[in-house]
């Protein structure tokens, strides 16, 4: 049983005021998302990420085709008790703390006030809220207002939970939390669909990963199907560079960049060993401060595949 299934997934919607076109902000997407795994929803602004959400959420209809959560379709009360959505921006009511605005949600799903106040603990306690759970909404930051739409997206343990952009608005530590959460949930066996236009959450995260450019799937697979691994190069940072060696070193090196007063940037083709360049490096005085091979990333990945993604089609057929 897949999770999540989209057949022809397409939405339009009108722009104008005298005489509205359609605009096509999703183009025919089929995708299959299994049961267990973390999928990263990727593309840029306006890519039609959160329209699909949206879909999926029900809180927008599709122009033609459909989809399916959990072998039911979308929309399926039955289904809608089994996951759990944070939407990009959360917003709540302010005037409230996050034990009251998570009790409310709490009593919607039909708990009783014991296992209300258990949840919510619990909840608050796995995103990391503390004391400031007793605090009005109105005096907490956005990244700690994000923490409480994740929150409340765990309340009822889903079977599937969708995230979208769930780093936005965080901080270092606050992205690492959450990082650890959806590990977490892997690990339980959760499905986690989560949208990003961070490649290098995806890339420490997912399973496999969706590419969309301008309403259109350009890209689907894992990240070993997708990216090339293989080293491309040699990138080395070195302190106490003479100048003559840094003059020899531009002759085999792609690029040689001085970085500050003592230190300099060496990139290094990928025939050029770098144990070689490193012994004659030693000779001349200079230290070594760090290597690191140069590779493919998603990113990379990424970017080629909006490059190429074409243009976008403006109205329907």
């Amino acid at each position: 049983m897949a999770a999540i299934r989209t057949e022809g997934l397409t939405k339009y919607y009108p722009v104008g005021f005298w005489r509205p076109r359609p605009r096509l902000a999703l183009d025919a997407l089929t995708l299959e998302v299994a049961q267990g795994e973390v999928f990263g929803f990727l593309g840029p602004n306006g890519a039609g990420k959160s329209t699909t959400l949206k879909l999926l959420m029900r809180l927008i209809y599709p122009s033609s085709g459909r989809a399916e959560i959990l072998d039911r379709p979308v929309g399926d009360l039955e289904v809608r008790r089994r996951i759990g959505f944070l939407p990009e921006n959360p917003y709540f009511y302010d005037n409230l703390t996050a034990e009251e605005v998570l009790g409310y949600f709490a009593a919607l799903f039909g708990f009783s006030p014991t296992e209300r106040r258990t949840r919510v603990a619990r909840v608050l306690d796995e995103v990391g809220i503390g004391a400031e759970r007793r605090l009005h909404l109105r005096r907490f930051s956005k990244g700690m207002v994000q923490r409480v739409g994740i929150a409340q997206a765990l309340l009822n343990d889903p079977e599937v939970i969708f995230l979208d952009e769930p780093m936005s608005g965080l901080d270092p530590i606050g992205r690492r939390h959450v990082s650890e959460l959806i590990l977490e949930l892997r690990n339980r066996g959760c499905t986690v669909f989560f949208s990003s236009h961070v490649l290098s959450d995806a890339e420490a995260l997912c399973h496999r990963v969706a590419i969309l450019a301008r309403g259109r799937l350009v890209a689907i697979g894992s990240l070993a199907d997708m990216v090339d691994f293989q080293v491309r190069g040699w990138e080395l940072v070195v302190s106490d560079l003479p100048d003559a060696a840094a003059e020899r070193l531009r002759s085999v090196a792609t690029a040689v960049t001085r970085l500050g007063s003592n230190r300099h940037e060496v990139q290094l083709p990928p025939e050029l060993s770098p144990e070689r360049v490193m012994a004659e490096l030693a000779v001349t005085g200079a230290k070594l401060v760090s290597i690191n091979p140069v590779r493919q990333t998603l990113e990379d990945v990424f970017l080629q595949h909006v490059a190429d993604s074409g243009p976008k089609v403006e109205k329907a057929s």
